[in-house]
């Protein structure tokens, strides 16, 4: 009769140890689930944001800097004056 309490605490034993590290084993596998998600909706979110910086980049562009009949801009205080390209010119006439 001994024996078979020797095996019944031991096969309950055994049952309880492995019930505890199911429980463990899984939280851990829920953790690294949870920061895989983060980690890909950050990089979604990333991704998203480096896209609209390039639309709004490509949106803001200044616009040429001549005008559209190809003479230069020569008042300074138009947005659009580029002084290098003004002063390349006035030298190119000389």
């Amino acid at each position: 009769m001994a024996s078979s309490q020797g095996v019944n605490v031991l096969r309950y034993s055994a049952l309880l140890g492995g019930l505890f590290y199911g429980f463990y084993h899984q939280s851990t596998l829920s953790a690294a689930a949870k920061v895989a998600q983060i980690d890909r909706d950050y990089a979604h979110k990333e991704g998203v944001i480096q896209k609209a910086k390039a639309e709004w980049a490509k949106k803001t562009l200044p616009p040429e800097k001549k005008t559209a009949s190809g003479d230069l801009i020569t008042d300074p205080s138009d947005s659009r004056f580029d002084l290098e390209a003004f002063l390349t010119s006035k030298a190119a006439e000389r």
